[in-house]
């Protein structure tokens, strides 16, 4: 029975381990703010270009990479980003290696509390579109004279990164539902 039970534990280890790493994995594409040049003053790094080039889903992670010395990142609303107000933020982050996960579609703003940064640039609204909402499509007759071109590469590999990783994710999840229905039976 002792050993029965110490296979069972080492077992339930294995499974949690595995889990976690599985969730791990279907948190979605990572974003460095900034991208190289992090989150700074120096360089004249333009945040509202930075965002406009991404696209941005449920689940990414925002990482913004900075000197702590220097620099924070504080979550405002819509009025304190227009207004580089940082006098009540929703959430202050002062690590320097600050991991954001979005968890809602909109838009989500960001600024250094630093007096003076924000109005030089240090600030970045991340938005999280909607889904399109799918309506119903009239029929189509196709046209045999019709050219056919392929759709324009998307700008960043997020949207196709953060597919598969959901898709492990829900097979680790699998396997660990699973293993705890039959496991039990088979020790």
């Amino acid at each position: 029975m002792a050993l029965g039970l110490e296979k069972r534990v080492l077992l339930a280890l294995i499974l949690v381990l595995f889990s976690s790493s599985s969730l791990q994995l279907s948190l979605g594409a990572v974003y460095k703010v900034g991208d190289s040049a992090g989150w700074t003053t120096i360089g004249n790094v333009n945040y509202k270009q930075w965002a406009a080039t991404k696209t941005f889903q449920i689940g990414n992670v925002i990482l913004f990479q900075y000197n702590p010395q220097f620099h924070n990142v504080m979550q405002v609303t819509h009025p304190e980003y227009k207004a580089c107000n940082a006098t009540s933020p929703i959430a202050t982050h002062t690590t320097g290696n600050d991991s954001i996960i979005i968890t809602n579609h909109g838009h989500h703003f960001f600024l250094c509390g630093v007096p003076g940064h924000c109005q030089a640039g240090q600030k970045v609204d991340i938005n999280v579109p909607r889904p399109p909402s799918v309506a119903p499509s009239p029929s189509v007759v196709p046209n045999p004279t019709a050219t056919v071109t392929a759709p324009a590469p998307s700008p960043s590999n997020a949207a196709t990164l953060y597919s598969s990783t959901r898709i492990l994710g829900k097979l680790g999840i699998a396997v660990v539902v699973f293993a705890a229905l039959f496991c039990p039976f088979v020790l």
